[in-house]
C-alpha cells in the first residue's frame, strides 16, 4: 500500500552554501513521524563524447568519500539557472570542452531517501577543444576513455559514482 506523507511542520537546521537541512514532521500510516530532507538545487551532468566515441572523464578528491574519484564531469545549479545552461558552463569550466550539440537525456534522484537533489544528464557531441577555468578550489584530472571500456569497468564494479554509473550506460546504448 502507497501511503503519501503530508508534511506538518518544517524547522530549518542547518543553512550553507552548498545545501540546507531540514526537519519535517509529517503523517504516516500509524500517526506521526520525521523526515530530515537535504536541500539542494540539483545539478547538470555532462554525457561528453567526441567524434571517435571517447568520453570525457574527470578524477578529482571528493571529502565525502575521502579519495579520488573517476567520475563525469558535473556540477550545481546556480540559483534561477536553467539546468542546461548549467551543462554548458560546467562542460567549459571543468574539461575546456564546447559543445555544438546538447541534448536533454533523463533527470535523476541521486539519493531521493533523504535529498531533494535532481541530476539532470545531457550528452553532448561536436566538441571543441578549449581551455579550463576551474573554480577557486577545483584541481581535476581530465581523461578521454573508449565507451565500451569504461562499460566494461561498470560490469566489473570498478566505477562506483552514481551519477557516472548512469551516464557511461546511456553511452553505451547510444553512441
Amino acid at each position: 500500500m502507497v501511503f503519501e506523507e503530508k508534511v506538518l511542520s518544517s524547522e530549518m537546521i542547518y543553512e550553507g552554501r552548498i545545501i540546507n537541512l531540514r526537519k519535517d514532521k509529517v503523517t504516516v500510516v500509524n500517526g506521526t513521524s520525521y523526515r530530515e530532507v537535504v536541500e539542494h538545487n540539483g545539478g547538470a551532468v555532462l554525457l561528453a563524447v567526441t567524434d571517435d566515441r571517447k568520453m570525457i572523464m574527470v578524477r578529482q578528491y571528493r571529502r565525502p568519500a575521502d579519495k579520488v574519484m573517476f567520475e563525469v564531469p558535473a556540477g550545481k545549479i546556480d540559483p534561477g539557472e536553467d539546468p542546461v545552461e548549467t551543462a554548458v558552463r560546467e562542460l567549459k569550466e571543468e574539461t575546456g570542452y564546447t559543445a555544438g550539440k546538447v541534448r536533454y537525456l533523463c533527470k535523476f534522484y541521486p539519493s531521493v531517501g533523504f535529498s531533494e537533489e535532481v541530476l539532470y544528464l545531457y550528452l553532448c557531441t561536436d566538441l571543441t577543444e578549449g581551455e579550463t577555468d576551474f573554480d577557486d578550489n577545483e584541481a581535476l584530472d581530465i581523461e578521454k576513455w573508449d565507451i565500451d571500456e569504461l562499460h566494461e569497468m561498470v560490469m566489473r564494479g570498478e566505477i562506483d559514482d552514481a551519477k557516472t554509473l548512469i551516464a557511461i550506460e546511456y553511452a553505451h546504448s547510444l553512441c
